[in-house]
This record gives structure tokens, sequence and C-alpha cells, in this order.
């Protein structure tokens, strides 16, 4: 099991590496989650460099693809020969974008009758592209889920975790990750928000 995060030069850390980090807790032999870089080197907002762990090709065959955002996603958006090399397809894979990455969901043509979900910013760009803005952090209609706000990353990589691995190998994950004495609180409200959307709830 592949699950490519799509991080770009100008990524924002909080939506890249908290996915990581808790799509990371399954301890599998097959189990494999990689940084997607269309460079061998990727420059946060903050300036932090991470070296790419798979190519965008890699990515557009792997079994779940989360888009990340960051300050230059309208560059990618605007970028032709970028977006072509972004083959993803809902019917095979899982795909989740977070805040800014809609925007390239929405220009892929991946939300067409989907609501989504996005940050503040971003807000007005997706909706210029036809697609109808939620209030909320995070929604999936099939194998497509957007998250909106740097932390309902959290949300998107459980969303993963209960689609592949099931309910409760999702809140395990969060358990480990939330904080000390607030932990039934974390995980009860990272479940909350993504069990509606799974095809089985618990």
């Amino acid at each position: 099991m592949h699950i490519a995060i799509l991080t770009f030069d100008g990524f924002n850390e909080l939506d890249s590496l908290i996915a990581l980090g808790i799509l990371n807790r399954i301890k599998k032999p097959d189990w494999r989650v990689s940084l997607a870089c269309p460079t061998p080197t990727v420059t946060s907002m903050n300036g932090v460099t991470l070296h790419a762990q798979c190519s965008l090709a890699d990515a557009c065959a792997a079994d779940a693809v989360l888009v990340g955002s960051g300050m230059k996603t309208r560059d990618v958006a605007n970028d032709a020969a970028l977006m072509a090399q972004l083959q993803l397809d809902p019917a095979k894979q899982l795909i989740g974008a977070q805040c800014s990455g809609t925007l390239l969901l929405a220009k892929l043509g991946l939300l067409q009758s989907v609501p989504a979900c996005t940050d503040l910013l971003t807000k007005p760009w997706v909706q210029e592209s036809g697609v109808d803005v939620l209030n909320q952090p995070f929604y999936a209609q099939g194998n497509v889920a957007t998250a909106g706000g740097c932390l309902a990353s959290q949300y998107l990589a459980a969303w993963v975790i209960a689609r592949f691995e099931g309910f409760e190998a999702a809140r395990d994950a969060m358990h480990y990750v939330a904080p000390v004495g607030e932990k039934d609180l974390y995980v009860d409200r990272a479940m909350t928000n993504i069990a509606p959307y799974l095809p089985t709830a618990p």
C-alpha cells in the first residue's frame, strides 16, 4: 500500500508532515508513505528543505494521494506542464487535498458536483473554479476527500487509514499522537469528523 503526499515548493509543513507522521503509525511491511515532489528537493514557506521520496509519476500510481498546500499553490495550478503530470483517478485511488491543495483538485476536474473544504484564504479561488466550499474541516464523497485548516490534515490521514485498515486502526493512530490528558477528546473529535464519510459507519 503506497500513500503519496504531493509536496511542492513553498509547501506548508503542517499540511504535509502531520499527515506523514500519522500515516506512518501503520507498521506493516507493505505500508509506505512518501513525499512526492516535482523536483529532487523542495523548500517550505518557512525555509525547511526536504528531499523527495518519490516522483509525481510514482504518486500517480499510488493507492492514495494527498495533495498538500503552500504559498505557491496558485503557481502550480497555473503551470500547465506540471498539472499535466498529475494523472489522478478516484476510480482507482483515494484522493485527498489539504487547504489550497483543494484548488488543484478543482483545476484537475476532480471536484465536479462535489462540495469541498479549504482554508479561508484559498476559498475564493476554489469558488471561482465552480466548487461549493463548505464551512467545515473535512468532507468526503466516495474516494475524494478535502480538509480545511492546517490541523485538519489529521482528519485526512485518519480517513485514509480508516479506509484501508479500518476504523480501529485510525483510532489507534490518532490516540498515539493526541496530547496526554486530552486523548479521548482529540480521538473522538477526529473520528466524529470522518465517520459519516466511511463506506461502513462504525
